[in-house]
Order: structure tokens, then sequence, then C-alpha cells
């Protein structure tokens, strides 16, 4: 494996989009299963609204759609220009 690849695979393990849907997801599974077996009180608290359940539904949209947006467009790390070499910037000829 090249160091290209090897820079590209640790940008994509350190995507911040990966830990976002997944918690995102996580958390939205939760409510979701929280909100399935809520009694009739939380149900009356809400306004007749099962809240957990709808927003577990929601958290779990977002984080699929985070997971998604990094599946379809990956992370890749930037090209380095070996044109432009910083340690050369300092050397000046000082000969006159």
């Amino acid at each position: 494996m090249s160091d290209h690849d090897d820079k590209t695979a640790a940008a994509r393990l350190f995507d911040i989009r990966r830990i976002i849907g997944g918690l995102f997801v996580l958390y939205g599974a939760i409510l979701f299963v929280a909100g399935l077996v809520d009694g009739a009180d939380a149900k009356e608290q809400a306004a007749d609204i099962d809240i957990n359940l709808w927003t577990g539904l929601a958290m779990a949209a977002l984080g699929f759609f985070f997971l998604g947006w990094m599946w379809l467009r990956p992370l890749e790390a930037p090209e380095r220009d070996d044109g432009a070499d910083d340690s050369s910037a300092g050397d000046v000829d000082r000969t006159t």
C-alpha cells in the first residue's frame, strides 16, 4: 500500500460524518425503542404525540443521511506539491 493510500485511509477513519452519523443512528434507535414501549402516560404528557418514536425516527434518518453522505463522497488525502518544498525557502544565496 502506498503512502497516499495510507493517508486516505486515515482521513476516512477520522471522518467526522462517520462519528456524527453513527451517534445519531444509535441514539435514534434508542429513542425509537423507547417510543415503542412507552405507556399511555408519556404520550398524554406530549399532547398525544409519541415524541420519543418520532424523534427517534428523525434522528435515525439524519444519521443515515450523514453515513450516506460519507459513503457517496468519501474523503481523500490532499495531494502534496513536491515542487514547493518549504525547507528550501530559507536558503538564500548571500555571496554577493
